[in-house]
Order: structure tokens, then sequence, then C-alpha cells
């Protein structure tokens, strides 16, 4: 099996951070959402990974995966450039998979579980397809399944207006290389794109073996800042530890907090879930439940709680940071007394209060 990393589109909804980044590569809990993409492949023995690339600073994801080596697979690097559809980009990979099954895995999705149970029952079954769904509220966001009476999918449609079912597709899709001359076939859709759904439609309406499952425990799309926000929390909470390698003076560290080497903790608590990166200074604030701290921060006489603050950034007198999104190298500073603030800043940004 391969497996293919979808880390295209524009990221219009995490505007302004998208216009230095792409979406894929911002960080939840100190880790790039793309990343933890790459370790579910890796760790149901998929190491042949295509990563398609769109548009939005392609060069900083190279930068950061490189050839693979570091994560313990091979990265081929495909460019789609505009983007006109997932159907497109796996079509853009068909040198790439050859002659084998594959994974295509978007970018941006998060799964508790991740994605081994799945896996294996694509090979058990013997499927020429197979898609993830899971229960939603608004199912008219996107691709919608429906079903006949016996339970069978029969037909997927992509943002239905009125949704038939509240069974929404995830973005994790299993394939053989047969779907290669469906996409072949395909025309574009009224946004002009190659729909993934169409192709897959196309594949039931001609009797290949098309399977589904139903996701257990949460899925992450996340494609908002609120959703970032939330999918930090649940990684925190899930698989936050308790690793203390900076320095600590006069401090206090509640519960599951993880401080990076050279960081230095004066004059404050933390309190986990919660995670510092590397050569911090956090001096005089509390750092609060289900916070993320990157690299090089500096948060001096501030209080931040349910926030994402990526490296270089500096906060610094601000009595209430909270449900916040700070981009890199930004600095939000207070100037004027103030009570809660609620932000979402682009890279190197400034913002007095």
């Amino acid at each position: 099996m391969k497996g293919i990393i979808l880390h295209g589109g524009a990221g219009t909804r995490l505007r302004p951070l998208t216009f230095s980044g792409p979406k894929q590569l911002i960080p939840v809990a100190n880790k790039p959402i793309s990343q933890y993409v790459l370790e579910d492949l890796k760790s149901i023995g998929v190491v042949d990974v295509a990563i398609v690339l769109g548009e939005t600073f392609p060069e900083l994801v190279m930068q950061h995966y490189g050839d693979g080596s570091r994560f313990g697979v091979r990265i081929t690097y495909v460019n789609q450039g505009k983007p006109l559809g997932i159907a497109h980009a796996v079509y853009l990979c068909k040198d790439f998979v050859q002659d084998d099954g594959f994974i295509v895995y978007l970018g941006d999705n998060l799964l508790q579980n991740g994605v081994k149970n799945y896996f294996e029952k694509f090979l058990i079954n013997d499927y020429d397809c197979m898609v993830l769904l899971k229960e939603v509220e608004d199912p008219s966001r996107f691709g919608v399944a429906e079903f006949d009476d016996k339970g069978n999918l029969v037909r997927l449609v992509e943002k239905p207006r009125v949704p038939r079912s509240r069974f929404a597709l995830v973005g994790v899709y299993f394939f053989k290389p047969i779907v290669f001359e469906v996409i072949k076939g395909l025309k574009p859709s009224w946004r002009g794109e190659l729909e993934i759904t169409d192709a897959i439609q196309t594949m039931l309406e001609k009797g290949f073996r098309v399977g589904y499952s139903i996701v257990d425990g949460w899925w992450l799309d996340t494609g908002k800042k609120d959703d970032i926000l939330y999918a930090n929390s649940l990684i925190l909470d899930e698989y936050g530890v308790r690793s203390i390698r900076g320095e600590l003076v006069e401090s206090k560290v509640d519960g599951r907090v993880s401080i990076g080497e050279g960081s230095k903790i004066v004059n404050s608590t933390v309190r986990g879930p919660a995670i510092i990166g590397n050569n911090c200074v956090i001096q005089n604030s509390f750092i609060g439940p289900y916070t993320s701290i990157g690299d090089n921060v500096k948060v001096l006489k501030s209080s931040v709680e349910y926030s994402i603050v990526l490296e270089g950034a500096c906060v610094e007198s601000i009595d209430r940071l909270e449900e916040s999104l700070v981009g890199r190298n930004a600095k939000v500073i207070r100037n004027t007394a103030r009570n809660s603030v609620r932000l979402h800043v682009g890279d190197y940004s400034e913002i007095e209060l």
C-alpha cells in the first residue's frame, strides 16, 4: 500500500495565518496537523507517501518534511498548483501509485483512533474502494452518503442542499488503481473541479466493490480557527504527558505539562494539559489548560488559556487571552487596561491593546 497526503487548498477560513503558510502546517500541540496524518500512515506500515502540493507556500511543506527520512518514510512530492479537485490531485499520483492499492488522506483531517482498523477492513474485503463516514450535525457542508433500505451505500452527493442522511464523507479514502480509469472519464463539476464523490459514485454505478465504515471516536476537519483550537484541546487531553526539561524559578506546574529544553518559567503557574516548546520565557504569567506555546515564545505578565501561540510570538501585559490563535513572530501587547481578549492573529503581526 502507498499513501497520498493532500496538502493543497487556499485555507481561506484560516486567514490571515494562511497568507504566510499552508493550513496543514498549523501546529496542534506543537506538531503540524499533516504530521499526525503522516505518522498515522507510518503506523500501519505505509512508508511510500506522496504529498500533493498546492499553491500556498509549497516550499514550506518540502522544507518541513524533506525526503521523509527523519519520519521513517519515503516522500515523493507532486505539484497540483491550482485547486482543481481531490480527484484531480489523486490522478496526478498515477505514476507514483502504479499497481499498488493506496490511501488518500486529507492533510487537515485528524482521527482519534487512526485508520488501522479501516485499512484492515479494506484489505480483508478486497474492496475496489472504501470510504469513511461520520454522523455530523450539518451534513450540507460535506459530501453526504445515501443508503438503501438494507443499509447499502447507493449514492454520494457533494454538499447537498437537502441531505438525505447525516453521514458525511471523512477525508480518508481507500482505492485500488482502477480508480484512475474512472477519474479519466470525469467531467469538471459546476465548481470547475474533478470531484472525488463523482468518481466514487461512478464506481457504484458501474458495479465496483465499494465499501464503507463508520468512524469510531472523534473526527476533526480543521478548516477554521475554532476547529484548530478544539483539536488542540483534544490532543492535549488525550496524549498530554508531564515532561519538565526547562528551568522552573519560583513557579508552579500542575498536571500534564510538557516544557521544552532551554525554556524558563519564572514566577508563573502552568496548569495542564499544556505544552511549552523550547527556549521560551514565561514570566509573571499564568498558562492555563489546553494551551500550546511554540518555540522561542515570550509570555510576560499575561494569562493565556485555551489558545495556540506559534513560534517566536510575544504576549505581554494581557490580563486574559483566551480562545486565541496567535501567529508566528506576532506581538500582542497591552498598553491600556482591558478585560478578556479573543484574537486570530496572523504571522508577523503586531497588536497593541
